[in-house]
């Protein structure tokens, strides 16, 4: 099925909210239920790949942890790679790192430093776009590899928390917004 199947509302009612998770005065939004739905979590990575089916995409690029899933299931889906972004000191070769702030703290992602080719066309995909802190540091990352960024994906974009803004000029998707 492909993107005239369903609307934003269906795909939200398999989106749980969890109040007060994982501390007090957080709504968190709950993607286990979309992805226990064979159905569902077809519908939402077919609306992904229809949107790239025609760009060229050398990989998709996927921040872990649940930006993997999605990640994993459209580079299946385009036949293009899958390049792997994770916390550091979870990749196994030699990496590029980028840091990050957290509300108390920094944090940092690594890449394999032979991930891409220069000028390689990518989509960066993962579940959730908060504050932007995360990807704009993936962001960074594949600036190291001259990466075409064709777009930064979402499942879901939590707007009133302004990640857009942090991440400028580049084209942003998401299939969700609360």
């Amino acid at each position: 099925m492909t993107i005239a199947t369903f609307t934003q509302e269906q795909l939200k009612r398999y989106i749980r909210d969890i109040p007060d998770f994982p501390k007090r005065g957080i709504l968190f939004r709950d993607i286990t239920p979309l992805l226990q739905s064979g159905a569902m979590f077809r519908k939402a990575i077919n609306q992904f790949a229809d949107r790239y089916a025609t760009k060229q995409l050398d990989a998709v690029v996927a921040v872990e942890s649940r930006g993997l899933i999605f990640g994993a299931a459209l580079a299946d889906r385009l036949g293009v790679g899958l390049v792997l972004v994770r916390k550091a000191g979870k990749l196994p070769h030699k990496t590029i790192k980028a840091t990050y702030t957290l509300e108390y703290g920094e944090g940092a992602l690594e890449m394999h430093a032979d991930s891409l080719p220069e000028q390689a066309r990518v989509v960066l995909i993962d579940d959730l776009l908060a504050t932007g802190g995360t990807t704009g540091a993936v962001v960074k990352l594949l600036e190291h590899f001259r990466a075409h960024l064709v777009e930064v994906a979402f499942l879901i974009e939590l707007t009133a928390l302004e990640g857009r803004k942090r991440l400028g000029h580049h084209p942003i998707f998401s299939l969700l917004h609360y």
